[in-house]
């Protein structure tokens, strides 16, 4: 029936209730659908246009609009609460069912303690031939807690073989992935929510490594199921997937027989490749279950292809339960377990294949991620800007990364041959003279001359002590001009224009530029984030103006989060044109540092011990470096460097060359970096950096000091000894960071002192600090306040400067609350530097 307006006079009281027909209401909507925030003059036009709307004020039309947002507004917050709620029971479940898990472990681990003590008291209390057979009995026990699987006499090569051999499979991954087969521990930061990634765990003595994850998705279980078993599109270490046979069982699942090869993560080990069988079936409860394990000969089946140039490696029962969840979204429980052959590598390289951390980032972690991502980016949470799709930007990362990985191995199935050596092992050249051998997506016909030529690689990988791996690519992210050469990116980007050999060889020192990095996507945890990067060139005569053009990379890093544990951190880069096409060739190049983790079972008192021993000294204790914990603080990785370059046949020993020289030119920059960074970096965990000891550095602290106190009338800091370096020490361990710059007319003060506070502040060294320039450390605002100051400071001796931000050597800002900066005298009473002291300094 039509609803009537009540009204005692034509104009009404905003304040009175009204009540809308519905033709009146459906006028409104579709405004509001066009506008929902219309103006004053649209609101009056809206009456003039519908006379329906005729006997209403313009007030009350204010009022429904208003009324109309608040209830689209508590829609959406009603629907968002109610996601997050499934979420948070769906994880509830989750936790309740990992709880149950864990008393089971529990249970399980007081048995057998009370069941070893026993046979502990036995065997001390009895000398005669009783005690063996105490100890046969323990055997026995230890035997039926962890059965060894006795294989059934069967024929594996027929289809009731391998079905067998699945069901077994099957078994031992869901007494993985819920129950305790497998003792696991709880990755460090892994904390359980509605918006992390989940419940991430890793192996402790167990064969091979291993590493288990359980978390929420809002996919259909099918649809995650689907996307787990494209290894290729998640799993960056993947080469190829092929499928060599596919079974269909009886209740409906499949089996498959697969053969995968994977790629080496360096130069100085083998790759892997594994013959599995694969099981995908339904269990009763509805949920989707897909196994796989590799078939050998001792679980027989058939017999895979011959491993060539690869390392036959095992896959131990793993895979995926995958159960469906309230509000159309998915339980997951993901386990790989693998026997990468540790013994067939490198002494040093081998905690990289016995560290299920590594393998908990690169496979199990990875898989959720990316399930997570498309399931953002399915549900349009995620937005990127540039107008290009989420799977075109995920398709560059992937082919930036595998781009990489090929240049890194090399295999000679791509048409990758070993170039001659000049005398030196240090940097190994390949060459790939048959591109149609490799023209995958990342590549494209057009990067090689039509007559003659193809693409060469020059890698080396090297070992680097006490370097945190993402603080390394972050500053070679973000300081390209420390260690890139101008020249040679204009060689490789000439590669993309018509004419691509204008430039034969690279220039040493190349032209001055400058980097603008445009960011382009990243990952929901900001793990990984893919920009491009201008190259802005400078040319200072006539002859330099055509090459001092700006370049353009494309870019991709990822582990730069130095909270993550067993993190490989990466950086890769290729030329572009300005075009940016969908399918632009790609030449990728960069860096790959993966974490040394040693593989060790020390117990966790040591590790309380050496905690409370560091405790004991605090932040300004003299306790020596060589006293700290070396488990702990004696960080190694691997760091491998790819750059490929594409060249005519005739240049191609001039290309080689330049390529040897340049690399290792990089190793040596990077060299550089990782000296100035370890120290710093380390410094407030092993022990103080080396306190200077020269005369020269008593006589500074003594002129530091007198000269505070003559410009501001007040002390540094009260001296509580009078011994010979008591001054020296006292400014060393303040807490403000105190630096000195030198006072030039002509060029721009350069740091020369700074005590142990400015150097952390700085993150830097004594040796690296004379390279660091004041006007680099303050930002915009600093210089124009310190310019205004400075004739302040020339008349009176000193200035306080304001609270404010500055940036690091590793380019990272820094906030303090309050700024000193004085004149310092020398005996002569004559300037000798400038001194700075930051108060109450903290990184944002």
């Amino acid at each position: 029936m039509a609803l009537s307006i009540h009204s005692k006079d034509k104009h009404m009281d905003s304040s009175k209730y009204v009540r809308y027909t519905p033709e009146q209401v459906e006028a409104l909507e579709r405004v509001y659908t066009e506008c929902p925030k219309p103006s004053s003059l649209r609101r009056q036009q809206l009456i003039r246009e519908c006379p329906i709307l005729s006997n209403i004020e313009p007030k009350q039309i204010k009022v429904w609009f208003q009324n109309r947002r608040c209830r689209e507004k508590q829609r959406k917050e009603a629907s968002r609460l109610q996601t997050v709620n499934r979420k948070l029971t769906a994880m509830n479940k989750l936790l309740m069912e990992e709880n149950d898990r864990l008393q089971k472990q529990v249970s399980h681990l007081v048995y057998e303690n009370g069941f070893m003590r026993q046979q502990i008291q036995t065997a001390s209390a009895t000398t005669t031939d009783n005690s063996c057979e105490s100890v046969v009995m323990s055997g026995q026990h230890q035997q039926q807690q962890n059965p060894t699987p006795q294989q059934p006499q069967r024929d594996a090569n027929n289809p009731a073989g391998l079905l067998a051999i699945a069901e077994e499979t099957l078994a031992e991954f869901l007494s993985k992935a819920t129950g305790t087969a497998v003792d696991w521990v709880q990755m460090i930061g892994m904390k359980p929510g509605p918006d992390s990634i989940g419940i991430v765990a890793v192996s402790r003595n167990c064969s091979g490594v291993a590493a288990r994850a359980c978390g929420l998705v809002s996919l259909e279980p099918t649809k995650v199921a689907e996307i787990l078993k494209d290894r290729p599109s998640w799993f960056r270490d993947c080469r190829c997937l092929d499928i060599l046979s596919v079974i269909p069982t009886g209740s409906g699942g499949t089996i498959e027989l697969i053969y995968m090869q994977t790629y080496a993560p360096t130069t100085l080990a083998a790759a892997r490749d594994f013959w599995t069988l694969r099981y995908t079936t339904t269990l009763e409860d509805g949920s989707l279950v897909i196994c796989e394990r590799s078939l050998t000969s001792s679980t027989g089946g058939p017999t895979g292809p011959p491993p060539s140039s690869f390392i036959r490696a095992e896959m131990l029962p793993s895979g995926y339960l995958i159960r469906p969840c309230e509000g159309s979204g998915s339980i997951i429980h993901i386990v790989d377990h693998v026997d990468l052959d540790v013994w067939s590598v490198p002494e040093v390289l081998r905690p990289l294949y016995e560290s299920s951390k590594i393998l908990a980032q690169k496979m199990t972690m990875a898989a959720l991620r990316h399930i997570r991502q498309i399931a953002q980016e399915t549900s349009g949470e995620i937005q990127y800007g540039g107008g290009r799709q989420p799977a075109v930007l995920r398709t560059f990362s992937q082919r930036l990364c595998r781009g990489f990985n090929d240049a890194v191995n090399g295999f000679t199935d791509d048409g990758w041959s070993l170039l001659g050596s000049d005398g030196g092992d240090d940097v190994t050249i390949v060459i790939n003279s048959s591109p149609n051998k490799f023209l995958g997506s990342q590549y494209n016909a057009s990067m090689f001359p039509t007559f003659g030529g193809g693409v060469l690689c020059a890698k080396a990988s090297m070992l680097l002590q006490n370097v945190p791996p993402a603080l390394l690519v972050r500053f070679l992210r973000e300081h390209r001009s420390e260690w890139a050469d101008y020249g040679v990116d204009a060689y490789s980007a000439a590669c993309l224009k018509a004419s691509p050999y204008a430039v034969p060889c690279a220039r040493p020192g190349g032209f001055p530029s400058s980097q603008v990095i445009l960011p382009l996507a990243h990952t929901m945890e900001h793990e990984e984030f893919l920009e491009v990067v201008r190259l802005e060139g400078h040319a200072f005569s006539p002859e330099d103006v055509a090459l001092a053009r700006d370049m353009y990379l494309l870019q991709l890093c990822s582990g730069v989060d130095e909270n993550a544990v067993g993190a490989c951190a990466q950086l890769v880069f290729a030329p572009i044109d300005e075009s940016f096409a969908d399918d632009a060739p790609l030449l990728s190049s960069g860096f790959r540092v993966i974490p040394l983790d040693p593989k060790t079972d020390a117990p966790a008192t040591t590790r309380t011990l050496d905690l409370a021993s560091t405790l004991e000294v605090g932040p300004g204790g003299t306790r020596p470096a060589s006293e700290a914990d070396t488990n702990s603080y004696n960080l190694r990785s691997v760091l491998t460097i790819a750059f490929q370059f594409s060249f005519e046949n005739h240049m191609r020993d001039n290309v080689a060359a330049m390529a040897r020289q340049y690399v290792r030119g990089v190793v040596g920059s990077v060299q550089r970096v990782a000296m100035a960074i370890a120290p710093s970096r380390l410094s407030s965990n092993v022990g103080p950096k080396t306190l200077p000891g020269s005369p020269e550095a008593l006589t500074l602290a003594q002129w530091i000091c007198r000269s505070y106190r003559i410009h501001t009338g007040g002390e540094l800091f009260r001296v509580e000894s009078q011994a010979g370096d008591a001054l020296l020490k006292q400014l060393w361990h303040h807490s403000d960071a105190i630096m000195c710059c030198s006072l030039k007319t002509n060029a721009s003060p350069v740091f020369t002192f700074a005590n142990q506070a400015g150097l952390d502040m700085l993150e830097t060294t004594l040796v690296a600090l004379q390279d660091i320039m004041l006007d680099k450390i303050l930002d915009e605002a600093g210089r124009k306040i310190l310019c205004s100051e400075f004739s302040k400071i020339t008349q009176q001796g000193f200035a306080y400067l304001p609270a404010g931000i500055c940036v690091s050597s590793m380019g990272r800002p820094v906030s303090y609350e309050q700024a000193v900066a004085w004149k310092v005298l020398n005996d002569d009473d004559s300037n000798h530097c400038l001194a700075f002291m930051f108060m109450n300094w903290s990184f944002v």
